[in-house]
């Protein structure tokens, strides 16, 4: 299949884009989510030629899932972003990077604006301003949202009405298999399988990857289908650096779905507990009591362990969210309520039964804050990334304020670097089997050993499942996800193993203390077989 085949199907007139003596993209970004829209929109401002793929359609993705808000200090307020920038660093737990940390917080409001200006509408309070609210780690009522619990699907429908308003050329159900580098190392495209299963290749000088987390490593998870590691594997494969992949962040109340639940959990937003509902187990009795001064406030790793906790203490497979204090409850929360009104309760008079589930990844693609991985030509933004935001654990409603300012600070950087540079070589398409374990087996694995509550003993066993996939070709869409989810596993394993401690969001029941020489991060590449493992200067700081 030729580039103008695959392109000649898209609804958003992708072929125009390419016409011409060069069918070379300046960047082509992968993801529709808040952090590829936002750079691919940036992007075209700019003057770049952009192409923008996506495995599924325009839209879905974990963005429109994202239920709290938008954390920002907004000017005018009795908030800072000195105050955001400490609370971040708390929920950290120690390996955030303070710098970055400064310069996406303190992006945050003109990010906003920014997004305002696409159209977006967000919650208003009694001044016209926008409504706050506040979250889990935060010292501040400084998130805030839309549709009173839906702030993720009014952010989209903003970026998603300005790309097709603007004719941004989007690919949809077409899936990134390989990017492609020339002989000097430098990104020169990407390979894809279009719709038909044919495979294909976008040439293009960089590649931004915005293809969101791996929640589907996990049996139960707040993420969509498409949620499987796909962008972190990509790079990966290219030769890119990751770093703190241990860290995955359980969110501490999805509505409980019975025993053996499995895929997408609804989300019960950590917003109903900042507005005043309270977390208590089976018999009654308060779940955060005396485990933290902010009690059911406390950042997500610390309320998810102490659920999990009590949940190993009572035998049973949730708790309780009494919300049947709050006035307005499904006007407040009106994606909430109907999560819980298809299950058969009512918050109003019923305690909401929860637990925690895989929810956001703090790790991923090793790239400063601007984008720029440790391979020339490839960037990436999101949850895909690792900036040094998030550092051990993410504070709540963090993800879609990174998404904002680094995908707009990626376009940016591409446009900078692309200026003056020469165009990349050939594309080599190496095209090898991958290894694929079977999903379900996978997915199990990870959730026993993986989760919330790790040991040297069910690490080893987990990856051992992953030494035994068989490798194929890629062929499919399937194919493409379930190579991505074996190539994180052992990533994320490989992390999990070496760091002999809990940190934030990584609790290794054999190691419980933090530990002063992993007050850093863990890079891993793979090796020239395939298999993760450490770099030089982590594998010597483990000594």
């Amino acid at each position: 299949m030729t580039t103008e085949d695959l392109l000649a199907g898209s609804s958003s007139r992708a072929e125009d884009l390419l016409a011409g003596s060069s069918s070379r993209a300046d960047l082509v970004v992968v993801g529709t989510g808040v952090a590829g829209l936002s750079a691919a929109l940036r992007a075209r401002e700019l003057g770049l030629r952009v192409v923008v793929v996506t495995k599924a359609g325009l839209g879905d993705g974990s963005t429109r899932w994202a239920q709290g808000g938008v954390a920002v200090a907004l000017p005018g307020t009795a908030d800072s972003v000195a105050a955001h920038v400490a609370d971040t660093v708390a929920a950290g737990a120690g390996l955030c990077d303070e710098a970055v940390v400064r310069e996406l917080v303190g992006g945050g409001p003109a990010a906003v604006a920014a997004l305002r200006q696409r159209g977006a509408v967000f919650d208003a309070g009694p001044d016209g301003a926008p409504a706050r609210t506040r979250e889990g780690g935060h010292t501040a009522f400084r998130v805030i949202h839309a549709g009173g619990d839906a702030t993720g699907a009014e952010v989209l429908r903003a970026l998603a009405a300005a790309a097709v308003a603007g004719g941004l050329p989007v690919l949809e159900r077409v899936v990134a298999t390989e990017v492609l580098c020339d002989d000097a190392g430098a990104v020169a495209g990407l390979a894809v399988l279009g719709a038909d299963g044919e495979p294909a290749v976008l040439p293009a000088r960089a590649v931004l990857l915005a293809t969101g987390g791996l929640g589907q490593l996990y049996a139960a998870t707040t993420n969509p289908d498409v949620a499987t590691g796909d962008g972190l594997a990509l790079a990966l494969r290219a030769g890119a650096a990751a770093a703190d992949l241990e860290f995955v962040q359980f969110h501490p109340t999805v509505l409980h779905g019975g025993p053996g639940a499995r895929g997408r959990r609804p989300l019960v937003t950590e917003a109903v507990r900042g507005e005043g509902a309270v977390l208590v187990d089976v018999a009654g009795v308060p779940v955060t009591a005396g485990v933290h001064p902010l009690g059911d406030l406390a950042p997500r790793d610390v309320v998810a362990a102490a659920i999990t906790r009590r949940m190993a203490a009572t035998g049973t497979d949730h708790v309780l969210l009494d919300a049947t204090g709050l006035a307005g409850f499904a006007a407040r929360f009106p994606t909430v309520w109907a999560a819980c009104a298809a299950a058969g309760i009512d918050p109003a008079t019923d305690p909401v039964p929860v637990t925690p589930a895989a929810h956001y990844h703090c790790g991923g693609v090793v790239t400063d804050s601007s984008g720029r991985s440790t391979v020339p030509g490839l960037y990436a933004a999101g949850e895909v990334a690792r900036t040094g935001l998030h550092g051990a654990n993410r504070l709540a409603s963090n993800s879609l304020l990174e998404g904002l300012v680094v995908g707009a600070a990626a376009a940016t950087a591409v446009a900078r670097d692309l200026a003056g540079a020469s165009p990349p070589g050939t594309a080599r398409v190496i095209g090898a089997p991958q290894p694929m374990a079977d999903r379900d087996a996978l997915q199990q694995v990870m959730s026993t050993h993986a989760g919330i509550g790790r040991h040297a003993r069910g690490l080893d066993a987990a990856a051992a499942l992953l030494l035994a996939a068989p490798q194929r070709q890629v062929r499919s869409v399937a194919d493409a996800e379930d190579a991505a989810l074996t190539t994180v596993a052992a990533a994320l394993l490989c992390a999990a193993s070496a760091r002999t401690e809990t940190r934030g969001c990584h609790v290794r029941t054999d190691h419980p203390h933090h530990r002063q020489r992993w007050r850093r991060s863990i890079t891993v590449r793979l090796d020239v077989a395939g298999r993760p493992v450490l770099d030089e200067h982590a594998a010597a700081g483990a000594a």
